[in-house]
Order: C-alpha cells, then sequence, then structure tokens
C-alpha cells in the first residue's frame, strides 16, 4: 500500500434515515450515484446518530465524543439553549488533521457552536451556512440575544388560517405561523451552492493532502426538492409504513402529542409527504454524483477516501411521526454510512458490514486510515480493519444512544444489545422492545396499563416479572455507559432519579 497520505471527502446530508439507501422497502429512494459508489465501498448498514438532532449528532461526528463528553445536547442557536457550544476540552480531530499537514475546507452545515466557526478549529470555510452568531457575552446573554431575534422573526410571520382555509401539505398551529411539511424549489437550501465550492476546492488543490467537508441541507424537512426529482416518482406507487397506524396507546404521551399535529394530513397528503422526501434525497444523490464526477475529472480519486453519511435520520410517517425528536424510534438513529477506499486492500474486503458504527467511530476511523496520529482520548471506534478487509465485519456491538430531548426537554437514554431495545425515558414510563421479533417497535413490553392507583406496591410492580432481569441487564448497560462517559444524570434525589434501576452496582465495580 502506498505511504502517501489519502486526501478525504465527507459528504454529509442533513435527516436522512439509513432506509432511503439500503434495502428494497417504501422508504427506498432512487439513488443511481450512490448505487454505483456502493460497489467498491463498505457499506455499513446498521450506522446511527448518537444523538437526534443535528447540533449534538454533528458534535459528535466532528469530536469523536458522546453529547455527554462534549457538552452539546440541543440546537445552540435557540433561545432555551442548554449549551452553546461544546466544552473547551473537546478533542475536535480537525487539529489532529492538521497537525499531520493536511489543509482542510469545509462548505455547508456546521452547526456545532454559536459563536466559534469553523475556522477556529483549523477548517477553511468554502461556502457557509450562517449557524454562527457573533452574540459574544455570557451564556444568558446569548440567550438573550437568540430570544429577541426569535421574536423579531414571529412578529413578521403571519399566523395560521382558519383551519377550513388549510393548504395541501399544510398544519395550521393556531397563534403560530402554519407549517408547509413539503413543496418545491429549484435550489433548496441552496444545496447546489454548498458543492460547488466543494468541487472549486478539489480543483484548486496542491500537492499536499488535503480533507474537504461537505454538508448540504436536504433532505430536512420542509421537503422541498426540484420538481424534476418529483418527477422521478409515482405517487400511487407510495406506501406508507408498517407502522403508520400505531395509536401508540402503550408509548409515552409526549409521543402522541408529537405526533398529534401530523393528524391534520390526510392519507394521501402523508403519501405526498414521503414521496416529497424520497425525492429530496434522490436530489442529494445527484449532488453527491457532481461531486464524484468532479474528484474523478481531477485525476485525484485513487487516493482519495470518500465517506458518504447523514448526522440523523427522520421517521418518514413511522407511527405517524416526521422529522426527528424525543419519540426514540430507531428511524430517527439510524443513518446511511458508506466508506470507499480506492487504494489496494486485503483480499475478500467486505462489501457490506452488518456491525453497528456511529458518527463517533467515523473520526478516528478515517485518522487510522489516513495514518493520522492523536495523543488525546477519544471514545470512537477505530473500524478501519472492517474497510481494509482485515476484521470480521459482522461482529455485533451494543449501541447507546443520548438527548436531552431537542428543545422540548426530557431526558432519554437508550441502548440496543442484541435483540433488545430499552429506551429509558425520566419523562414518562420505559420502553422495551423486541426488535427481531418486532422491527417496527408496535409493542412495548413495558407499557403500563392505567387500571387506578394502588398503594403499598413493591418496587419494580410496574415491570412485568418476566422482563425484570432483561431490565435490570439492559440499565445496567446504560449505567456503566453513563459512568464511562461523564453523563451527568446520576442526582439520587428522589424527584429527579426516576430510573428504574439505578447506578450504585456500576460505581462499585467501578469505582473511578
Amino acid at each position: 500500500m502506498s505511504t502517501e497520505k489519502p486526501n478525504v471527502i465527507v459528504f454529509m446530508t442533513d435527516q436522512q434515515r439509513a432506509s432511503t439507501v439500503f434495502g428494497d422497502g417504501p422508504t427506498r429512494a432512487i439513488t443511481p450515484n450512490l448505487d454505483r459508489f456502493r460497489e467498491g465501498a463498505v457499506a455499513f448498514t446498521n450506522g446511527y446518530a448518537p444523538s437526534p438532532h443535528c447540533c449534538p449528532s454533528r458534535a459528535s461526528f466532528f469530536s469523536g465524543v458522546y453529547p455527554s463528553e462534549h457538552g452539546v445536547w440541543n440546537n445552540v442557536n435557540v433561545t432555551n439553549a442548554l449549551s452553546r457550544g461544546p466544552r473547551s476540552d473537546t478533542p475536535f480531530w480537525s487539529q489532529d488533521f492538521l497537525d499531520a499537514g493536511y489543509s482542510l475546507g469545509i462548505s455547508g452545515k456546521w452547526h456545532v457552536s454559536n459563536s466559534e466557526p469553523p475556522a477556529s478549529y483549523g477548517w477553511k470555510e468554502l461556502q457557509s451556512k450562517k449557524y454562527v452568531r457573533d452574540d459574544g457575552g455570557s451564556l444568558e446573554e446569548q440567550r438573550a440575544s437568540a430570544r429577541e431575534r426569535e421574536l423579531d422573526v414571529l412578529r413578521t410571520m403571519p399566523q395560521s388560517p382558519d383551519p377550513g382555509l388549510r393548504g395541501k401539505g399544510e398544519i395550521i398551529r393556531p397563534g403560530w405561523p402554519a407549517y408547509h411539511l413539503y413543496g418545491s424549489e429549484e435550489d433548496p437550501f441552496g444545496d447546489s451552492s454548498i458543492v460547488n465550492a466543494g468541487i472549486e476546492f478539489i480543483q484548486t488543490t496542491g500537492d499536499e493532502p488535503w480533507f474537504l467537508y461537505v454538508g448540504t441541507l436536504g433532505p430536512h424537512d420542509p421537503y422541498i426538492p426540484p420538481q424534476q426529482f418529483i418527477d422521478l416518482y409515482d405517487l400511487d406507487s407510495i406506501e406508507l409504513p408498517a407502522s403508520f397506524h400505531d395509536p401508540m396507546t402503550d408509548k409515552p404521551n409526549l409521543y402522541r402529542r408529537t405526533r398529534d399535529r401530523f393528524d391534520q394530513l390526510t392519507v394521501k397528503e402523508h403519501q405526498e409527504a414521503l414521496l416529497h422526501y424520497l425525492a429530496f434525497c434522490s436530489y442529494e444523490d445527484h449532488l453527491f454524483g457532481r461531486l464524484l464526477e468532479a474528484l474523478e475529472r481531477s485525476g485525484k480519486a485513487e487516493n482519495t477516501i470518500v465517506a458518504y453519511l447523514s448526522d440523523h435520520g427522520d421517521y418518514t410517517a413511522e407511527h405517524g411521526l416526521w422529522g426527528k425528536g424525543l419519540p426514540a424510534f430507531s428511524p430517527a438513529y439510524e443513518i446511511p454510512v458508506i466508506l470507499r477506499d480506492p487504494r489496494p486492500q486485503q483480499d475478500g474486503r467486505p462489501t457490506v458490514a452488518t456491525s453497528p458504527i456511529t458518527l463517533v467511530d467515523i473520526g478516528p476511523t478515517l485518522m487510522e486510515i489516513c495514518g493520522v496520529e492523536s495523543a488525546r482520548e477519544r471514545s470512537g471506534l477505530d473500524l478501519s480493519g472492517i474497510v481494509r478487509g482485515t476484521h470480521d465485519p459482522h461482529t455485533p456491538r451494543d449501541v447507546f444512544f443520548q438527548t436531552n430531548g431537542n428543545e422540548t426537554y426530557g431526558i432519554q437514554r437508550a441502548v440496543i444489545s442484541g435483540k433488545w431495545k430499552l429506551v429509558v425515558n425520566l419523562f414518562d414510563f420505559d420502553e422495551l422492545y423486541n426488535i427481531h421479533q418486532d422491527p417496527d417497535e408496535l409493542t412495548n413490553l413495558l407499557a403500563i396499563e392505567e387500571t387506578g392507583r394502588e398503594v403499598g406496591r413493591p418496587p419494580l410492580a410496574n415491570v412485568p416479572h418476566e422482563y425484570v432481569p432483561i431490565v435490570h441487564e439492559l440499565y445496567e448497560k446504560i449505567w456503566r455507559f453513563a459512568i464511562d462517559h461523564d453523563d451527568e444524570v446520576v442526582n439520587e434525589y428522589i424527584l429527579t432519579a426516576l430510573a428504574t434501576f439505578g447506578p450504585i452496582p456500576q460505581l462499585v465495580v467501578n469505582p473511578s
């Protein structure tokens, strides 16, 4: 293998669920460029975001650590943000690539800090989306600035029309502006200019190794792809997911409240929304194809690692929901992850890897592939052996998730371990799914049936007897992960420590 350091391109979409690229279900998009790209790449079909939200997941991608470690829990530029950016000791891997002699270019969505642009971390900003605000001052001063900004926006927006005048794909919100879930624009979110800037970077790089990050804003809602990509799909062939009619009576009430607004839409409008979402994914595939063509024309393709991924997924009508948020259903967490190293590899390199991979792992994996060293510790795993064909691509692994609830706050932690998925909700009852038998997460095995209040109950009365050992074991995994990754959900006060099982046994095992 050549000792020349390879170049790197990361193409990250926004809010693209994995099933748009993998499989042949109702949420599979038309993606000819990705299909060709996969022929020489490794497709990680169990890719996950550590959090179902833009900023926490992006901060994890750029650093290789979890939200509890970098401190970004929500979108950093909104009024009620818990944090405005990552902690000062967050180990962003961009510095390690700089130290190794790489030039770094970023085009598009950053969305990691409210006050520090990518340039603060060594990136040359090619074309940036202005999520960075120069609010300055303390956290409270930044909140005040954000509040005034949001109020100014609301003052200029018309209120929702009378419900009888609701338009197609429109959601009426009394006292708020109407929300249009889907539509069409010829250059949605300016994604074409983001890619154009990336192409120009490829064309103008010199002999030194380089790293290009392209962060588009599609297919994030509202789903507004160009008409030519909408025309690729036939509405009569659009099928809603099997979970669409789930009443969610066995799920936390917040899930149903989140869905209620989407119930204004007819079944046909849900189908149209799904069509527009898939068309948006096809548009992103088109943009990715343009970038690959430019790379080929540059003559640098044979020494350039290329990764395609997204920051998190989208419910896409699963359980009647759209977007992402506290409902902890898998489509919000599952993302496409495809890595291509065109250089000679070991015989038997896989084309498909079922070993789980998260955004936290991407940086450490790319660093190892590129021979970039670092003295800083990270939580992400180096999975370069799978890309090279030297490690088993089907090794199982527990996967952990953290969120404090977008901006509708609610502490939630989750783990997938084998066939079990446990969701710990400190704002409502927990969820347990057998995802092998129930991949659509239709039956919560921990649902609490309201039969009236009963006093003098034993401590685990809300957990069905047959599931107590399973829940206990999964809680132990979650607490062990929380302790190892600086999670702060350890307040033992009786009105805040609402978890079914606590962390003390794990602290005894691991006092550090």
